[in-house]
């Protein structure tokens, strides 16, 4: 009423005649019954002044009230993006409609006329229409500044299509007219203009498809070259193709990789995810909740690996004994395979062959030897020992499965092949840990001098990568062999970057003194790291976050080690001093509150979760 009211204030100050009651006209818009044409929920008298019809309302006055709200650079993008994606459903009349109310237009008409050339395949067009866009791509409003050569890679892109269809077309004189009148004198990419000359050869078009990896005439590779010619254009005068769900998918990415607990597989597709609300994982998707306690070892149980197919792991302890458990494809539970006994000084390390045929087990500090056992037939295929003085506490498989190195801190550091016989040999070298690159030559170990060097057994050659203040006890590589994890002693867990050869991050939480307790990656994308703590805690971390996303709580002493499933990323296995190894995996509640109170998994405070949202 108050506007209304307004209203004809407005007209009777301007002299003009008093239009009738607007009340009732705005009402029956609201309802859906306004003047034939009228846009759904749009009061009709806006549609009238929108069309210049208005009827029974003198001009200045009214108008004034009507006259179009004035769009910002940021609204008129929003709208070409959408006209753009709408056009691209074939909502044709929608975006005429859209552009014509709103004032803006989808793109020049200038990129119209040429991109209509180019779908229709008039090329001589086209590459007329060239000379229109050039003034606009070096105007003083481009937005981006585009390379001086740009038009002639656009007449490139241009007269190379061109060649190709009249190449398909069977019109040899044509497409060599095409090559040495109107390409080679552009004198622009000779080498691409002699790779095309070779085309000429091709007896049939689907020969000349395949060595030109070009899908030939027509609609699809049309469009692939509109997507290149844009590139050179500024987006006021041809928006980028697809740009609506390239910010989409951006954004989407963008809210990914801020989730904490994000551990899913990553799908770039937007059909896999609402854009109506934001991304959010709960950690109830998350390993937070022991599901399984394994309670056959007698003894501290001091290592735990999954293979690498997800479908085993093995534990060894100091109760002389490893254990091979199945992991049941459906339930994830753990099922005694068989038991592998003899390591008469305790199983501190162990490692899967590639294939998961072979597991090597290695004992502490005092035992010189070492076992090779086949897997699959419980049989013990090589039992090896170079001599009673040796320390062979670690071990690493070559990535071609018949080789392994294997050494310790009295300076052994062998290369030995599936039967145990020694290869090559280091001297001097105190081993703590090994790792096998995957190129095969490079052979990463960690001594007594607070660092990781790089050794090539081939042409015996090393090389300082990582160099700490204090004693690394142990370290993991990441599957693409960029990142390593090390446990610190007295500092805990850091994060190396191996290519650039810098620290990237320490993480806080647990606690670390001179044993050796072992971390990993783990998770999809491997995007989160775990570790023991002698503090009886698994510690969890987003691999961007230096604070814990979670501790779980449920051991009694020491956890030596954490193992997180290769294959199943919601799969966690943590051994301890106290006998036991846990299964770790999601919860299996409903409820936000049954999942706090959970026994035996302690979930970060409150405080902290109101800090990382």
């Amino acid at each position: 009423e108050t506007l209304a009211s307004a209203s004809s204030s407005s007209d009777s100050d301007t002299g003009g005649a008093s239009p009738p009651p607007r009340k009732k006209h705005r009402s029956s818009a609201a309802e859906g019954v306004g003047e034939p044409g009228a846009l759904a929920g749009l009061p009709s008298a806006t549609h009238l002044s929108r069309t210049g019809s208005a009827s029974g309302a003198s001009g200045t006055g009214s108008g004034s009230l009507k006259k179009k709200k004035r769009l910002s650079q940021a609204e008129e993008d929003v709208i070409r993006l959408i006209g753009q994606h709408l056009n691209g459903l074939g909502l044709n009349q929608t975006v005429d409609l859209l552009m014509q109310e709103s004032g803006c237009r989808l793109e020049h008409p200038s990129a119209t006329k040429f991109r209509n050339h180019v779908m229709e395949g008039e090329w001589d067009k086209a590459e007329n229409d060239l000379n229109e866009l050039k003034a606009l791509m070096h105007s003083p409003n481009a937005i981006v500044v585009r390379a001086p050569d740009s038009l002639l890679r656009m007449k490139f892109l241009l007269l190379q299509q061109k060649y190709l269809e009249y190449l398909e077309d069977g019109k040899v004189l044509e497409a060599l007219q095409v090559l040495r009148g109107e390409l080679t004198p552009l004198k622009y990419n000779t080498d691409r203009i002699h790779v095309l000359s070779g085309y000429l050869m091709c007896s049939h078009p689907e020969d000349l498809k395949a060595k030109a990896e070009w899908e030939g005439k027509g609609a699809g590779s049309r469009c692939r070259l509109l997507d290149k010619l844009q590139t050179y254009l500024p987006p006021s005068v041809m928006l980028p193709p697809r740009r609506l769900q390239t910010l989409l998918r951006q954004a989407v990415e963008m809210q990914r990789d801020r989730c904490l607990y994000h551990n899913t597989k990553l799908d770039s597709s937007l059909d896999s995810v609402s854009l109506l609300l934001d991304h959010v994982c709960s950690r109830k998707q998350f390993p937070c909740y022991t599901q399984q306690i394994l309670t056959e070892h007698c003894n501290e149980v001091w290592f735990c690996k999954f293979s690498n197919d997800g479908t085993k792991l093995a534990t060894g302890s100091k109760d002389t004994t490893v254990i091979i458990w199945q992991v049941e494809p459906d339930s994830h539970q753990l099922k005694l395979v068989r038991t592998l006994e003899g390591h008469a000084y305790g199983v501190s390390y162990l490692a899967w062959s590639p294939d998961d045929v072979y597991l090597i087990a290695c004992g502490p500090d005092d035992c010189s030897e070492l076992w090779l056992w086949n897997v699959q037939t419980g049989e013990l295929r090589t039992k090896m020992s170079q001599s009673h003085e040796d320390s062979l506490t670690s071990v690493a498989w070559n990535p071609d499965g018949k080789r392994f190195v294997t050494g310790g801190q009295r300076g052994q550091f062998y290369q030995c092949d599936l039967e145990g016989n020694l290869l090559e040999s280091w001297e001097g070298v105190r081993v703590q840990c090994l790792w096998c690159m995957s190129d095969g030559r490079t052979v990463l170990a960690s001594d007594t001098h607070q660092r990781i060097r790089g050794y090539s057994f081939e042409d015996l050659t090393d090389r300082n990568i990582v160099q700490e203040d204090h004693p690394i006890m142990s370290f993991t590589v990441s599957k693409n062999g960029r990142l390593a994890l090390l446990n610190v002693a007295t500092q805990g867990v850091h994060l190396w970057d191996l290519q650039d050869r810098v620290l990237v991050r320490k993480y806080q939480g647990v606690t670390q003194g001179f044993y050796t307790i072992h971390s990993c990656f783990g998770g999809h994308n491997e995007d989160f790291i775990a570790s023991g703590s002698e503090d009886h805690k698994v510690y969890i971390w987003h691999k961007r976050s230096e604070l814990p996303i979670m501790e779980l709580t449920g051991h009694t002493r020491t956890v030596n080690c954490v193992s997180w499933n290769p294959c199943i990323p919601s799969l966690m296995a943590s051994a301890s001093d106290d006998g036991t190894v846990r299964i770790w995996g999601p919860a299996p509640f409903l409820d936000a509150q049954e999942l706090d109170g959970l026994n035996g998994t302690d979930m970060l405070s409150q405080s902290q979760n109101k800090q990382e949202v």
